[in-house]
């Protein structure tokens, strides 16, 4: 069965060493491109876009693709959607492999927002240091509010996508430390942590830290999804269905 599986998460990682020795499967990963230099998967992987909800569809049918596994970033809504709309034109089964969000618990001191505009109105007006965890793309926002002093963490070097005085940047991949995250804290004098609900372990451990220190959590909710996909949270639940899809095709 040749299958698809839309990736860039450690979701898609983990289904991708699952399927690596499987006879029952031909998977190909596709990664948008974003990073430069990222991780090796042990199965054939391509980069870059199809060229919208069409190209996908095109690219579908001629690979023969006969299940898609979307195993995208939880804030990847644009291909979310198209990769619903192609496969339901395609007529192609497809499963969404979606980490569950972070919860509050107690000792957390959340501030939830609908997206990082409100993010930056929650960090108000005095300056503040922030430790600024939402992805190189999404810094832009946050240059309206140039009194702050932000320590960004991202994969790819940030070049001017936070045009403001003072920026502290730090290339780093997960997964990380609660131990180093709280000392990384302490050291750079943060005043609040902002961040997207991405979910998942490896970089769970910058909210563990901020709970441990008291320190509060600007928090960016996650767009919505395309409904009426089937969804599992695991890389082992994703692998069971393509078996179970598997076993019903002729």
């Amino acid at each position: 069965m040749r299958i698809l599986i839309l990736g860039g998460t450690t979701e898609a990682s983990a289904l991708a060493a699952l399927l690596t020795d499987s006879s029952d499967f031909k998977p190909l990963v596709s990664m948008a491109g974003r990073t430069s230099d990222p991780r090796p998967l042990p199965i054939p992987t391509r980069i870059g876009g199809f060229g919208g909800v069409e190209g996908l569809a095109r690219f579908l049918e001629r690979e023969r693709i006969e299940a898609v596994v979307d195993a995208t970033h939880p804030f990847a809504a644009v291909m979310s959607r198209n990769a619903a709309e192609a496969c339901a034109q395609a007529k192609v089964p497809l499963l969404a492999l979606r980490r569950p969000p972070w919860k509050p618990q107690d000792g957390d001191r959340w501030i939830d927002v609908a997206s990082t505009v409100e993010a930056v109105h929650a960090l108000g007006e005095a300056p503040r240091r922030v430790f600024l965890t939402v992805g190189r793309l999404e810094l832009a926002s946050f240059a309206t509010a140039p009194q702050h002093t932000y320590l960004v963490r991202t994969i790819e070097p940030i070049g001017n996508a936070l045009p403001v005085p003072n920026v502290i940047a730090i290339r780093d991949r997960a997964p990380f430390d609660e131990a180093a995250e709280r000392a990384l804290m302490e050291r750079e004098r943060v005043d609040v942590v902002v961040t997207k609900n991405s979910g998942g372990a490896a970089t769970y451990p910058k909210i563990a830290a901020a709970r441990a220190l008291g320190l509060p959590v600007i928090v960016v909710a996650r767009p919505d999804k395309p409904h009426g996909v089937e969804e599992v949270a695991s890389a082992e639940a994703a692998l069971d269905w393509l078996e179970r899809l598997h076993g019903r095709t002729p």
